[in-house]
């Protein structure tokens, strides 16, 4: 991972990183969460639980976590396809583990797509379960969020 330096991501970084996330196959973008006001909200929310990698001034791979307060949650993990296995998406994750536990949070969950395998993979690498007790459900409240 020579080059590479984990830091905390910035509202500076966004359209970087949002062109990170729009190549990346298996993300499932929303048009108001992930707007720039949206992500500007999350990190103003979490500004020491989410991480870019920076390859040379240019974004490698990206990490969004965030807490309630009991839980932790990861959401848009991705890293350049050019850049994958190399260590920089476990870099990542070992960064928001971290800071997770530095804000006193004892367990993190994320959500995949099914049909994503490589996130799949990725993620069991990283020692994260199923949980197949468990079923997912979300509500749209606004439907300008598609």
């Amino acid at each position: 991972m020579s080059g590479i330096n984990i830091r905390i991501m910035t509202i500076r970084d966004y359209q970087e990183v949002y062109g990170l996330w729009a190549t990346t196959e298996g993300m499932g973008l929303r048009s108001l969460d992930d707007s720039v006001q949206g992500i500007e909200k999350f990190l103003n929310r979490n500004p020491r639980t989410c991480f870019v990698a920076d390859a040379g001034g240019e974004i490698a791979g990206v990490i969004l976590s965030g807490h309630d307060g009991r839980r932790a949650y990861i959401y848009h993990a991705a890293v350049r396809e050019k850049d994958r296995k190399k260590g920089i998406g476990a870099a990542l994750t070992q960064a928001v583990e971290k800071a997770i536990k530095e804000e006193g949070i004892n367990k993190m969950a994320l959500v995949v797509f099914s049909g994503n395998e490589k996130g799949n993979k990725f993620w069991e690498k990283q020692a994260f379960g199923t949980r197949p007790d468990l079923i997912y459900r979300d509500k749209s409240l606004n439907e300008a969020n598609k």
